[in-house]
């Protein structure tokens, strides 16, 4: 009878434990992400618009958007300094001119910390050709690295042990990164956590959008999303910073493919608590291509088997 009692009584904790994680996580869906931009970000609304926008998070961290005029991608990239090294993460899609800008950025970072150079790291959050399709331009630059694109590269270049389990350290000389292997929509794929900001780089993996996933790949979409939950469930987040903007202002409205225009579009911003709902979405049925999850701020979209 006592051992029953402590049976029942254990599953009864066990319960309450889950259900109290499930609410934590609906609560953080439900709670906005601080707002971290001061300007909108270029959407293909006007006449006149620049090929890229950068807005700074801060005196080291710049965010770069590709105009969806050059590119119905618009694909965001990020620039972060430390002390030793900067790291780039992505260098956009086709019809990009991302290399003047990045040296820009760099050389006016130069001008204000009174220094004559620092060594570039152009990495990815995944090697899908909206992504990597600057890289070619960085390839001659000096002091510069160019991370190869098989997961093998990534989990050499940054140090990850046991792919794509382990979660590697990058440090960039007094800001230390977070390495967190991502794959699920793309073998190589990774994200970023910076413990200075507190933001999450989630690349392709979230972001208010259409999350696309391979069937053949959902099981290792799910335990990255796992891993992620875990990663968060330890760590301060105020938000994610996904790598594009596929949603409208309208809960659960997404634009049409390849559409050049975003009015009305949703921030980049999304609260931590999009991993959880996230997380809660994938344990459904997925196996069958093109049935899209429709949630409000992401949508979860299963697609036919790839290689990569």
């Amino acid at each position: 009878m006592a051992r029953a009692t402590a049976v029942r009584r254990s599953h009864a904790l066990a319960f309450a434990s889950a259900l109290a994680a499930a609410w934590s996580w609906s609560a953080q869906a439900a709670a906005p992400a601080p707002q971290l931009f001061k300007e909108r970000w270029i959407a293909g609304n006007l006449a006149q618009e620049p090929v890229v926008q950068v807005q700074a998070l801060d005196d080291d961290t710049f965010v770069i958007r590709q105009s969806i005029k050059t590119n119905f991608e618009a694909p965001f990239l990020y620039l972060m300094f430390g002390r030793d090294k900067a790291l780039m993460i992505d260098t956009g899609a086709q019809g990009g001119q991302i290399r003047p800008v990045v040296d820009r950025l760099v050389a006016e970072w130069l001008l204000a910390k009174h220094r004559s150079s620092i060594p570039l790291v152009v990495a990815h959050s995944h090697s899908h050709g909206d992504h990597i399709a600057g890289d070619g331009a960085f390839r001659d630059r000096p002091e510069t690295v160019v991370v190869g694109l098989q997961a093998g590269n990534v989990a050499e270049f940054f140090g990850v042990a046991n792919w794509p389990d382990g979660i590697a350290t990058f440090d960039l000389g007094g800001r230390p990164l977070k390495i967190i292997p991502t794959p699920g929509h793309q073998k190589a794929a990774i994200a970023v956590y910076d413990s200075r900001l507190q933001i999450l780089l989630s690349g392709d993996t979230i972001y208010p959008g259409r999350l696309y996933v391979p069937v053949n790949f959902l099981a290792e979409e799910r335990a990255s999303v796992d891993r992620l939950a875990a990663f968060a469930a330890s760590h301060p987040i105020r938000a994610l910073l996904g790598a594009h903007i596929e949603m409208t202002v309208q809960p659960g409205r997404d634009y049409a493919h390849e559409v050049l225009s975003h009015a009305a579009e949703h921030v980049l911003e999304l609260p931590v608590g999009t991993i959880g709902e996230l997380q809660e979405g994938l344990k459904a049925d997925l196996d069958v291509p093109d049935r899209p999850q429709v949630h409000d701020n992401f949508i979860i979209y299963p697609v036919p088997a790839r290689t990569e």
